[in-house]
């Protein structure tokens, strides 16, 4: 089996165990798209040059505010959620959810998700680093802990519980 089928098989997955998740994909830390699961609404390109923005401005939000490496970002809409969580030293695992999704069991279901994505493009040893890096320390939700920035009707919330890889 490729790393490409791997990462699909590990992307379908996700969606079955986790039904308030639309979309779901894995980019490069610089945006490229590595393998996605998508309705026909969200284009893969977009998606993944959107998720290398909110990288960069959360990776400049968390060492700029010394909060160490950035573990994930977690976006809020009127509509849903989209949240981008490191998946080993070169990936980046990506959610977009319902406006009801149950925010922790789908931080749950992304934290194993990402570590069999590290464990596909960094191998094992790589794998264990992500999982301790984001599944050591709980999430906390959105309305608790984390700071959240305000711009309209979207608020950009960045918690930083480990090391991006």
């Amino acid at each position: 089996m490729t790393k490409a089928d791997r990462l699909a098989a590990a992307l379908d997955e996700f969606l079955t165990v986790s039904p308030d998740v639309e979309a779901a994909a894995v980019v490069s830390a610089d945006g490229l798209p590595m393998a996605s699961a998508l309705p026909p609404y969200v284009e893969e390109d977009r998606l993944a040059a959107m998720s290398a923005a909110l990288i960069s401005l959360g990776e400049r939000a968390a060492t700029g505010l010394e909060k160490g490496d950035l573990a994930q970002v977690f976006v809020e809409g009127a509509d849903g959620y989209v949240v981008l969580m490191a998946a080993g030293a070169s990936a980046v695992l990506v959610s977009v959810t319902s406006k009801g999704a149950k925010v922790g069991l789908v931080l749950y279901e992304m934290r194993k998700i990402a570590a069999s994505i590290a464990e596909v493009m960094d191998g094992p040893a790589q794998a264990e680093q992500a999982e301790e890096a984001v599944g050591s320390q709980p999430v906390p939700p959105p309305s608790e802990g984390a700071q959240a920035w305000s711009s309209g009707q979207q608020e950009v919330e960045s918690t930083v519980p480990g090391g991006w890889g």
